[in-house]
């Protein structure tokens, strides 16, 4: 059998998976600890009503003759890629240039078709792990990291990634959960197309974001010649199960009939099901399910935020995302994932895995019940900080 040889340059798990792995371990070996999951970003909260309602009387429609179809129109339904122009990209984004997937960290690993083998390909360091793994399983290699770090307000010096072909950008950023300002995101979509970089700009958390800042890379002038736009329904709808997202390929970027015969390839179309309940999430009702959702979320990461910083951590985020980004100088990202672990039954996730630039910090998730987080509050008191950094 031959075997694709740069498997051998990425760890034999996934991120999440060696976590669920780790406490599956701590789980054995003390089953009477009730642990608290504050590691992989997961949606705890249901479904809207709403939402839920239209995606049951889609469902009951495909019961009959009238309203049966099998193989929807590869793009997505003309309804919702019209809903995500209108509602999310206030119609400055055509909904030809939209299509509709079954989720963000998919249309990530179909994009590296796009780009091809002898991409070099920069990250911004902490990223998502989906960009640098799915990476170096097409490619093996020409990767460039941006670290961002306290010491540069996780903004990431742009200059680093000159001579590269793609690069791959998230914001609200997870883990950090930092945004840029219209000036910085002007600043990068400039030297992007000075230096021919493309961008990929994953917003799957845009709907966190507060205030004035930027919500896509299309609200900066040029950027459409530059950029394509990741978006998901997972992180703001409860969809992490559901499966739905899009990706945007502008016409001025000229890749557009490039990502439409990926997609034609590889990819039949998201669900009906999920699709109509997109078309749900973006109607007017429907939205005001999604902000409830957020605001939920936000809330939750405030309240952890407060905790963990009373107990000593340095702390980032939250503020934009639902993420914390935290540490306690002195011990490495897994000596603070096992010590909230032992100590205090919480699962978080070891910064190291997302990047080089995310040694010694941890991410704590705000997506969970509250009565969940009220206990993580608790438990977080339990933890003897001063014996673990000796």
């Amino acid at each position: 059998m031959i075997r694709n040889h740069h498997f051998e340059k990425v760890p034999s798990r996934y991120l999440f998976q060696e976590i669920r792995q780790k406490a599956l371990q701590f789980q054995q070996k003390h089953p009477e600890a009730k642990l608290i999951r504050l590691g992989i970003g997961d949606t705890t909260e249901p479904i809207g009503p709403y939402i839920a309602s239209q995606m049951e009387l889609a469902a009951k429609n495909l019961a009959t003759r009238e309203g049966y179809f099998g193989y929807g129109p590869e793009q997505g339904i003309p309804e919702l890629r019209e809903a995500i122009s209108k509602t999310v990209y206030n119609s400055q984004v055509s909904a030809d240039d939209i299509f509709v997937s079954d989720g963000a960290k998919c249309d990530i690993g179909r994009l590296q078709f796009l780009f091809g083998p002898d991409a070099k390909i920069a990250l911004q360091d902490p990223a998502y792990p989906v960009y640098l793994d799915s990476s170096l399983i097409y490619r093996g290699g020409n990767i460039t990291f941006l670290p961002c770090t306290p010491e540069n307000n996780f903004v990431p010096d742009i200059t680093l990634a000159k001579g590269c072909d793609v690069l791959f950008l998230c914001m609200p950023n997870n883990p950090t959960g930092t945004v840029f300002t219209r000036t910085q995101l002007e600043q990068i979509v400039d030297y992007a197309r000075k230096h021919h970089i493309l961008i990929v700009f994953d917003t799957a958390y845009s709907f966190y974001v507060q205030g004035d800042y930027p919500k896509s890379i299309y609200e900066i002038d040029g950027a459409k010649e530059v950029a394509i736009e990741v978006g998901s329904f997972s992180k703001i709808a409860g969809f992490s199960g559901v499966r739905l997202g899009w990706t945007v390929v502008p016409e001025a970027n000229r890749l557009k009939s490039d990502w439409m015969r990926i997609n034609g390839t590889f990819f039949n179309g998201a669900s009906i099901l999920s699709q109509k309940g997109g078309i749900a999430c973006l109607s007017q009702e429907g939205i005001k399910e999604v902000q409830a959702q957020v605001a939920f979320y936000l809330e939750n990461t405030k309240m952890l935020a407060k905790a963990v910083k009373e107990h000593g951590f340095e702390t980032y985020g939250g503020e934009h995302s639902p993420y914390l980004w935290a540490r306690l100088k002195g011990l490495t990202s897994w000596q603070t994932f096992d010590m909230l672990l032992e100590q205090a039954n919480i699962v978080t996730t070891p910064g190291s895995g997302f990047g080089p630039a995310g040694e010694g910090f941890i991410r704590i998730s705000g997506f969970a019940t509250r009565a969940t987080v009220e206990q993580a509050i608790q438990n977080i008191t339990k933890i003897d900080i001063l014996t673990n950094k000796r």
